[in-house]
């Protein structure tokens, strides 16, 4: 049971809120349109349902709210406008991505597209997607949980009249099951054709709320539905008589052969045929332009991508015209769940290696970093540990902490965009579970591209200058910490930077502002001898520990001093330190219920 209570969204300035104190519900077992006109409030009403447009109501998926739902893309599947995703990632990788974010096993993507019929496409990017096909993609991604309650923004939008059939017959077969389906609509015709209950709004509020029966007698018109070969002649009679007998009839041509008639019903309309000599095939009274009934959809397709069932104990599944079953006798879905501290670390390697970005900002900067080696092995006077690192005086941070700032910087932007994903008013960047999984994976992709930009460097060196820049080094411990340090840092600054600011442009900026802003600061505020001196610290350390770590750890305590003890080292700790703080402070405002 889906009910929304006193929907009202924020006001605008000197203009009313697009939605206005609007309570409705969609009932288990049925298929429910929201109708309107285009700027009514549709959409804005299903975000404010799924807590994604600031606002006041509440709306209650089987009782309970969207943000006390522990994964809310096994209770409500949704399609708000284009599907969102990388152009560039397949359909298969894009749905195995949202398994691991949901929850189920990665074989749930190959039954949703069986399902959808789209199992032949599963190796296309989305961007090649035709709009029929990118709907039935859409569906197939809300469909991914097996979820109760199914949120539809204008589903059939774009598609041919033979796809709208079909949508909406899958829809209906996941109500016959017990799910609850709500799908927004301009059409009046499609609302009464697909939906067993309309919800009519305008300008936000609601007109009326009423079965697709009686919506189709109260706010469409009756019409006669007439097939026959002499369509234009018929049309011809019929209009003569009615100017004859001075009544208001409308006739229509939608076809070579089909007449719709307005104002007149099946008996007079076969009379005039029968007087005149015209030929009739087909002559029904039809109401609202309902049109032919849907095709059934096959029951075993259906099961693969229906919703949980009914929830409420008393509430029975009559659309197929059988007595409904409780709750307790009711099959249980069998979508295996799939948990654990796991389940956020499968998402971000799915959402990693789903796309070429990781292997092109690879291969950017290796070859970024040896073509600045040989131009500071052209110039001379360069440390050898700059050279390997290809970090010119001049510019603000080496090529391979760039590289490792923009892979973290691009951690986050999927889950703002999927109401499926988010627990609390979108905060599923907040989990503490995804956020380790992210720190980890941009760690160890740092480390890969620190490693492959100096052994580049390296033999790129040696290549074309036959070793003469570069000599064994006696100390590469304690550098190897700095370098990871600094890549490690660059990358998390990018991670928290684009968290906090649900932006991977801002993830970017903040990682260049640590050596552009932040380092002529601290280089003020350090300025001078330092009071602590860092001689002698690692074995202090080590007196203070319980237990005993070798000596050659005091090389790498050492390497991160250095670090820290650089301004860029110091920015990047005072940085890191500030966002993370500011990605608590947001995710504990998030939780805040006023």
């Amino acid at each position: 049971m889906l009910q929304a209570i006193g929907l009202t969204s924020t006001p605008r300035r000197d203009l009313p809120p697009l939605v206005d104190d609007l309570t409705f519900e969609a009932r288990p077992g049925c298929v429910t349109a929201l109708l309107g006109e285009p700027g009514s409030g549709k959409t804005t009403a299903l975000r404010l349902m799924l807590e994604l447009e600031p606002g006041r109501g509440v709306t209650y998926f089987r009782g309970r709210p969207l943000h006390r739902i522990p994964h809310p893309g096994r209770e409500v599947g949704v399609l708000l406008g284009d599907v969102p995703g990388n152009p560039s990632r397949t359909v298969r990788n894009q749905l195995r991505m949202l398994c691991a974010a949901a929850g189920v096993p990665a074989s749930r993507a190959d039954a949703v597209l069986e399902v959808v019929g789209i199992a032949g496409l599963r190796d296309q990017r989305l961007g090649s997607l035709s709009r029929g096909m990118e709907r039935r993609f859409g569906l197939a991604a809300a469909l991914l949980a097996d979820p109760c309650t199914l949120l539809l923004d204008e589903p059939a939008a774009g598609l041919s009249p033979r796809e709208g059939g079909w949508l909406h017959g899958l829809l209906r077969g996941h109500a016959s099951l017990g799910g609850a389906v709500l799908f927004t609509t301009a059409d009046a015709k499609e609302a009464a054709r697909s939906a067993d209950r309309v919800v009519s709004i305008e300008s936000g509020r609601l007109v009326a709320d009423q079965d697709a029966a009686e919506f189709a007698r109260t706010r469409l018109r009756p019409r006669v539905a007439v097939r026959t070969p002499h369509a234009a002649r018929l049309a011809d009679v019929l209009g003569r008589e009615a100017r004859a007998a001075q009544r208001a009839v409308e006739i229509v041509e939608e076809s070579g052969s089909r007449l719709s008639v307005y104002g007149t019903n099946c008996a007079e309309v076969g009379e005039a045929a029968f007087r005149n000599g015209v030929l009739v095939h087909q002559l029904a009274d039809e109401t609202g332009d309902a049109g032919a009934p849907l095709p059934p959809v096959p029951r075993a397709r259906t099961e693969t991508g229906a919703a949980a069932r009914v929830p409420d104990a008393a509430a029975r599944e009559t659309s197929a015209g059988r007595p409904g079953r409780p709750r307790s006798e009711r099959p249980v879905s069998a979508v295996r769940r799939i948990g654990g501290p796991l389940r956020p670390l499968r998402y971000e390697l799915c959402r990693v290696f789903g796309t070429a970005a990781p292997v092109l900002t690879a291969a950017l900067v290796v070859a970024a970093s040896a073509i600045t080696a040989l131009v500071l092995a052209r110039a001379g006077h360069t440390p050898q540990n700059r050279l390997l690192a290809a970090w010119p005086e001049l510019l603000p941070l080496p090529p391979a902490a760039l590289g490792a700032g923009l892979l973290g910087a691009l951690a986050f932007g999927e889950e703002y965009r999927y109401p499926a994903l988010a627990a609390d008013r979108g905060t599923v960047p907040r989990r503490m579970g995804l956020l380790a999984a992210k720190l980890g994976v941009t760690a160890v992709l740092a480390l890969l591209l620190g490693v492959l930009a100096v052994a580049a460097d390296a033999a790129v060196l040696r290549l074309v200058f036959d070793s003469g820049p570069l000599r064994s080094p006696t100390e590469w411990v304690s550098p190897a910490a700095s370098w990871a340090g600094l890549l490690i840092g660059c990358a998390w600054a990018g991670v928290l930077a684009s968290g906090v600011f649900r932006s991977a442009a801002a993830g970017v900026a903040a990682v260049l502002a640590v050596p552009v802003i932040v380092v002529p600061l601290v280089r003020k505020v350090v300025d001078g001898p330092s009071a602590y001196p860092a001689d002698g610290l690692a074995t202090r350390l080590r007196g203070l520990s319980w237990a005993q770590w070798p000596p050659e750890a005091d090389r790498l305590v050492h390497g991160a001093l250095r670090v820290m003890a650089q301004p860029v080292g110091t920015a990047l700790v005072l940085s890191l330190m500030v966002l993370l703080c500011a990605y608590g402070f947001t995710g504990l405002r998030g939780r805040v219920r006023w």
